[in-house]
């Protein structure tokens, strides 16, 4: 089969690769039929995630049919349309008892993509497939849901759960690339009193005030004063890092209100400066998370009933076999334009009935 293989830092190709089986009796061999790119993967590439070696087929998101199961996979079945979740999950160690499926000890967590292979090609093996597949229903469109396997989940409970957004909270979302727009149409669901939305592209600021961000400013403008400006200098209640960059982790710090939350969803591959010389004395609660994934059904079930803009957020198609050029347009996204990428064929939702026959 063919697959996205990570070839060192700064390097990827679409490439011939064996195809995967079974190894355990939970897995499930997948047939891909869409598939997107994540700002993890351009981390990966950048060599911020030294666990990825060289030969690892990337991608932990995807929507696809079962093609074959384990003896002891019962949720699914060969035929079955499924999500594949970023995370996966054993269901037995003491972080999936208590739901904290990111930190699974029993071989799960984030491993597609990571430390097994993962979703971008042609096939993929997913371990413990009761819990780490979800049906879809047919009404659900694949390239919607598969902003689901990671983006969604990962904005909801590492960005708005973590930073207990309430009604009335001023929010600040600085980055608005896909995880930070997914975040503002989630933040919505507790009835802020504004969201505030940071970003370098303009592109991308358009994108916030069309998913609901009440104000937007550019990175290089200002945003602390404008904050400030905002809140009467008190600082917002909720701020989340969506970015991944030091000096940005550094500026949502600034911006937080005493007593407020910063929730950090970025990926981070350097260390940035914890200044506890102006924090110790602010009761400020500053979060770290990786996705767990209990919010998909909750997520799953609002998208079946149109309660979630994912459609929006694909800017670009394109046939799996461009993976490569994928890469191009998702990673120069300030010239692009690009939120979010999506590879795979055609989907036939519905059937066109033959005209009946000519009357004699």
């Amino acid at each position: 089969m063919k697959a996205a293989v990570f070839q060192g830092p700064g390097s990827m190709a679409w490439q011939d690769v064996p195809d995967p089986g079974l190894v355990d009796p939970g897995d499930a061999i997948v047939r891909v039929d869409v598939v997107t790119v994540c700002g993890t993967d351009l981390h990966i590439l950048k060599g911020d995630v030294p666990e990825v070696t060289p030969g690892r087929v990337l991608g932990h998101e995807a929507v696809g049919t079962v093609v074959e199961t384990g003896r002891d996979v019962r949720t699914v079945r060969p035929g079955d349309r499924v999500l594949i979740s970023c995370i996966t999950a054993c269901g037995r160690c003491r972080f999936c008892r208590e739901g904290r499926y990111g930190q699974c000890r029993g071989g799960g967590g984030w491993i597609l993509g990571h430390t097994v292979d993962g979703t971008q090609a042609e096939y993929v093996r997913v371990p413990f497939a009761d819990l780490s597949t979800h049906p879809l229903p047919s009404a659900v469109d694949s390239f919607d849901a598969v902003l689901l396997a990671d983006i969604f989940p990962t904005s909801y409970e590492v960005g708005v759960l973590n930073g207990r957004v309430r009604p009335a909270d001023t929010v600040v979302v600085v980055g608005a690339g896909p995880i930070g727009l997914a975040a503002i149409t989630t933040a919505r669901l507790y009835s802020p009193g504004r969201i505030i939305a940071v970003d370098l592209a303009a592109s991308r600021l358009e994108a916030a005030r069309k998913l609901g961000a009440d104000a937007t400013v550019a990175a290089d403008e200002e945003p602390e004063q404008l904050v400030a400006d905002l809140t009467d200098g008190l600082g917002a209640d909720v701020v989340m890092e969506a970015v991944g960059v030091p000096e940005v982790f550094e500026t949502c710090t600034r911006m937080v209100r005493p007593g407020g939350q910063v929730a950090n969803i970025g990926v981070h591959g350097k260390p940035a400066t914890l200044h506890l010389e102006d924090l110790w004395i602010k009761d400020v609660t500053i979060t770290t998370g990786l996705v767990d994934t209990t919010s998909t059904p909750m997520l799953l079930h609002m998208l079946a009933a149109g309660r979630l803009p994912t459609s929006e957020l694909v800017t670009h198609r394109f046939e799996l076999g461009q993976m490569e050029e994928a890469y191009d347009v998702f990673g120069r996204a300030s010239d692009t334009g690009a939120l979010k990428v999506a590879l795979g064929g055609p989907q036939h939702t519905a059937v066109q009935a033959p005209d009946p026959p000519a009357a004699a």
